[in-house]
């Protein structure tokens, strides 16, 4: 392994090599030499002084195995052949929603410069470097039939004294090799274990949630909270949210910072009581058939009027409401014209329908977006008309409340918001704040419920944003932070399952619509919870079972991926009583599961009532 020689001391070795006796001008030399090389000491030690180049990645031929590695879902093994050098090379296979990285963490010294390099072999392979408090950088091939150098340089911030030091394939591709790992530089102090985090402080809660932040601590990369003994989150940022949680209840908490050194004593304890909370937004059976009405244009389904609508349903969404452009947030509604739809009712019609319908007990909402109304509430002024429209609609009509149905380009996550806890892109945190305000406005009895696609939610389990390197589809997984952000206010949410590429599940398989066993693997992410882009610190929480509703087409003309009623069933069998699961084992029961929702009536009722009879007829217990 190649070394840089220091060129000083060998300048001052070549002026006495082949010299027998120094006469007194070679004294003198010798003596001045003496004394440079000393001042040189000095002024170094004083202005500029630090360590020597060393190589410092441990175990970098894998000679010890994985001594000094951690490597992702145990995907890392040292093998015997191939090797680049040595006796030992790594071997990585990335699977499912791992991408196999392997990496360690070293010491290194402020404003300094290091080389980094390695060799690999086999499919994708990246070599990198984070952490460094200049520019992180990474060094990559998309193929190496033979072993290949990988290499890049960096340099380290004014106040960095560790860098992590990794190497990882891609998902799904094949495995790869990697050997003779090197970063060279100047070497750093020893790590040291974290002081324990101060400031520990509680937000505003939630019934089942609670916000916490505490004020970072210098040297720590993780943190860990904990609820009485027990390690209930672990986080890299200062801040978490604790969900999982009951009702007026009194709750404890502290943190801890570690590193690879170890992990700080507990912060401080603060405490903190859940609200009351409920289910948001009452009244709705154990059991609720959603369906969405055509109301503001007809398609080859036909009109149905809202007066109309069978008993089956319980929650209609009136579809929809459309912004006045792309990104103005200046939300509109109107009934279908007489035109396009001869039999529309009139405006008293409709309104007094949907005071009859609230009478029987059924909930209306405007649904906001569908295909064609793309919403992007990328500035605060979009936001604020967003909330004063969608509430002059709520109000004209006297409605329960709102579908989040944004779809197409409405939601994608900026270059760099890779954490689906924190959001910084503006139409993801406007959308949010503008909702929170919603709910606050009209109450506990408010509901909300959304309509998302499996991109937005269940393909988050391999993909979000445009990922830590950039080049995926920005907007894979970019309803997760809201719905993590909105799951306190949360009536329910009813993915489609329909007009849906294959998903990967928890299984680590692929699975494709129309049958029972996407619709189960779909709904059991949802019920359990998912590390997000495979990453284990980033565990997206499950929701409650009451909350989570499965969407499906009425019909086969409805949208792509219908599913035989028998086929409805043995999902519903599956997920709610371990029954008819076939092949997709679930990660639990769930009886109290929300239930059906559909796009849409007007098509079930072109199908003569084929869904929602179905649903009436099947038996919960």
């Amino acid at each position: 392994m190649e070394r840089t020689r220091d060129r000083r001391t060998d300048r001052f070795r070549g002026s006495a090599r082949g010299r027998r006796s120094p006469g007194r001008r070679g004294r003198w030399t010798a003596v001045l030499s003496a004394l440079l090389l000393t001042l040189g000491g000095i002024v170094a030690t004083a202005g500029t002084a630090r360590a020597a180049d060393s190589e410092l990645a441990v175990n970098g031929g894998f000679e010890a195995g994985l001594t000094g590695w951690s490597c992702s879902a145990g995907s890392g093994a040292a093998v015997t052949s191939p090797v680049h050098g040595g006796a030992s090379a790594l071997k990585a296979t990335p699977a499912g929603g791992d991408n196999a990285k392997c990496s360690q963490t070293v010491n290194v010294q402020p404003n300094s410069s290091y080389s980094l390099s390695g060799w690999v072999q086999g499919g994708y392979s990246y070599l990198g470097v984070t952490g460094t408090g200049t520019s992180d950088v990474y060094a990559w091939t998309p193929s190496a039939p033979s072993w290949q150098k990988l290499s890049t340089t960096f340099r380290t911030g004014a106040t960095t004294t560790s860098v992590t030091l990794y190497t990882h394939g891609w998902y799904g591709t094949a495995a790869y090799h990697a050997d003779d790992i090197s970063l060279f530089g100047p070497g750093g102090e020893p790590v040291r274990v974290p002081a324990a985090p101060t400031g520990l402080t509680a937000g505003s809660p939630g019934s089942t949630s609670v916000p916490l932040s505490w004020t970072p601590v210098a040297g720590a990369t993780d943190y860990h909270v904990y609820q009485g003994t027990a390690k209930v989150a672990s986080v890299t940022g200062a801040s978490a949210t604790v969900t999982g949680l009951t009702p007026l209840t009194s709750y404890s908490f502290q943190v801890t910072a570690s590193n690879s050194a170890g992990e700080s004593a507990k912060s401080a304890a603060v405490s903190v009581t859940t609200t009351s909370g409920g289910t948001p937004g009452g009244g709705l059976p154990a059991h609720a058939l959603v369906g969405y009405l055509h109301t503001s244009f007809a398609n080859g389904s036909g009109y149905t009027r809202l007066a109309d609508v069978p008993e089956s349903w319980d929650v209609i969404n009136l579809a929809f409401g459309e912004p006045t452009s792309v990104t103005s947030g200046d939300i509109r509604f109107g009934l279908c014209p007489v035109a396009e739809c001869p039999n529309v009712e009139s405006a008293a019609e409709f309104k007094a329908a949907v005071k009859a319908k609230q009478a029987a007990g059924k909930k209306v909402l405007i649904s906001i977006g569908g295909q064609n109304g793309q919403v992007q509430l990328a500035s605060t002024g979009a936001r604020d008309l967003f909330v004063s429209s969608v509430s002059k609609i709520i109000d004209e009509y006297g409605l329960d409340g709102l579908d989040i149905d944004f779809e197409g380009h409405s939601l994608s996550l900026n270059t760099g918001d890779t954490d689906f806890r924190s959001p910084t892109t503006p139409v993801v945190v406007n959308l949010i704040s503008a909702v929170k305000s919603l709910k606050a406005k009209y109450g506990k009895d408010f509901i909300l419920t959304m309509a998302p696609e499996t991109f937005f939610v269940q393909l988050g389990y391999q993909f979000y944003g445009s990922g830590p390197w950039g080049g995926q589809d920005p907007r894979a997984g970019s309803y997760l932070p809201v719905i993590h952000a909105l799951r306190d206010d949360l009536t329910m949410l009813h993915v489609q399952h329909y007009n849906s590429g294959p998903i990967m599940g928890l299984d680590n398989q692929y699975h494709t619509m129309g049958s029972a066993d996407f619709h189960i693997a779909m709904a059991d992410m949802m019920l359990t919870g998912f590390p997000v882009a495979g990453n284990q610190s980033r565990i997206f929480p499950p929701l409650r079972a009451d909350q989570v509703a499965i969407g499906l087409p009425a019909s086969t003309q409805a949208a792509g991926g219908h599913t035989s009623p028998a086929e409805v069933n043995k999902a519903l069998d599956c997920l709610t009583k371990k029954t008819n699961c076939g092949s997709y084992q679930t990660h639990g029961t769930w009886p109290a599961l929300r239930g059906l929702m559909t796009w849409s009536i007007n098509w079930d009722r072109y199908n003569q009532w084929q869904f929602s009879r179905n649903f009436d007829a099947y038996t919960w217990s």
